[in-house]
């Protein structure tokens, strides 16, 4: 697979923040995150996670296997988001409850 950093390009710009903006987003340094927009280096698969987790996107765009910018996976962790960690957990196996959920997030919805 192939990285491309057009799309990496299209994705800080669609969120409106600079190269700089993005390299302290990931924990990067400004030099490091250029090199992955010119194209003089290619991130690790790993960091390619990274990135498009941190910029709402996925791994699939960033390498060039869909056209669709929106994310395919979530990760919710339990330090940063403890309450949407515990309900994530307790409607995980539960698909009364997950409908439950959804049929209740609809009709708030719809009120608003």
């Amino acid at each position: 697979m192939n990285f491309i950093p057009e799309r990496l390009i299209s994705l800080r710009q669609s969120l409106g923040i600079s190269k700089a903006a993005a390299a302290r987003m990931l924990n990067m340094s400004a030099m490091g995150y250029g090199r992955y927009e010119s194209g003089e280096r290619e991130p690790s698969y790993q960091t390619v996670a990274f990135i498009a987790q941190a910029f709402n996107s996925s791994i699939e765009y960033l390498y060039g296997n869909t056209d669709d910018k929106n994310a395919t996976t979530i990760t919710i962790s339990s330090k940063d988001e403890p309450d949407l960690f515990l309900l994530v957990q307790s409607i995980r196996n539960d698909k009364n409850l997950l409908e439950r959920l959804l049929t209740y997030t609809e009709n708030i919805k719809n009120v608003q």
